[in-house]
């Protein structure tokens, strides 16, 4: 995902030298440009998906790159070991949110800096909302049923309550910026379509319908995201937060 790749670099201002943990880190996109940013610093990129890892270390040539399969919630990364934590939409999923960031904060040095970027709520997202509403095809005034069941990534949406967590795991000077940018789904229709089909809520919504109903929410999948198309992709309108603490 191209989303906020440059703010995002920008806003964690890795320095020449800084060590650096890049929690969620996928197919090591961040953890590349963080390494680039490090010069010969030491970058370590985890995540709890062997395959993503796999995909990460396939494109990583530089050698002070590592990759971990580990969960950050609760993995030994050692004491201070690190100058930097960053993260780009990879805290999300974390069942004891104060636990996990206090393990963060433990391997990182004393005034080392942890940059986030997460979800603002679900009706600040445009895709999070038209996508599993045309899946169930709700409307607004039935939406309260339950089909926006899946409030896991838009749990840091509220900054004080972000800022609560943080401070409770033994952070301070907790600071948001508000980021809004289109978000990329894919250069035409079907290629959004496969991506969306790729996330969790999407597919737990479709796999209870009816094969009848099923067909139907892929076709208005497909209408829908074709509306969407701009000409230079498929896009949404979309809103983060970038949390920087220390």
């Amino acid at each position: 995902m191209r989303f906020l790749q440059g703010r995002f670099r920008a806003a964690c201002g890795v320095r020449a030298g800084d060590r650096v943990l890049d929690v969620g880190c996928g197919g090591g996109q961040t953890t590349r440009e963080a390494a680039a940013d490090a010069g010969r610093g030491r970058v370590v990129g985890v995540d709890v998906s062997e395959q993503m890892l796999e995909h990460a270390r396939r494109r990583t040539a530089e050698e002070h790159i590592s990759y971990l399969l580990a969960d950050a919630a609760t993995y030994d990364f050692g004491e201070a070991a690190f100058d930097v934590c960053i993260s780009r939409f990879g805290v999300m999923f974390f069942a004891d949110p104060v636990g996990a960031f206090g393990n963060l904060r433990r391997a990182l040095r004393p005034r080392g800096r942890l940059v986030a970027m997460v979800w603002q709520p679900r009706a600040e997202n445009e895709w999070a909302q038209v996508i599993p509403a045309t899946i169930a095809r709700t409307t607004e005034s039935d939406r309260a049923d339950g089909v926006f069941r899946d409030e896991s990534p838009f749990v840091f949406g509220d900054p004080e309550v972000t800022r609560g967590i943080l401070m409770s795991a033994g952070f301070g000077e907790v600071t948001f910026a508000e980021v809004r940018e289109r978000l990329y789904y894919g250069p035409d229709v079907e290629t959004a379509y496969e991506n969306v089909l790729q996330l969790r809520e999407p597919l737990a919504l479709l796999a209870e319908l009816t094969p009848a109903d099923a067909d139907r929410a892929r076709a208005d999948l497909r209408a829908m995201l074709a509306a969407h198309d701009s000409g230079d992709g498929v896009l949404f309108d979309s809103a983060a937060w970038i949390v920087t603490a220390s």
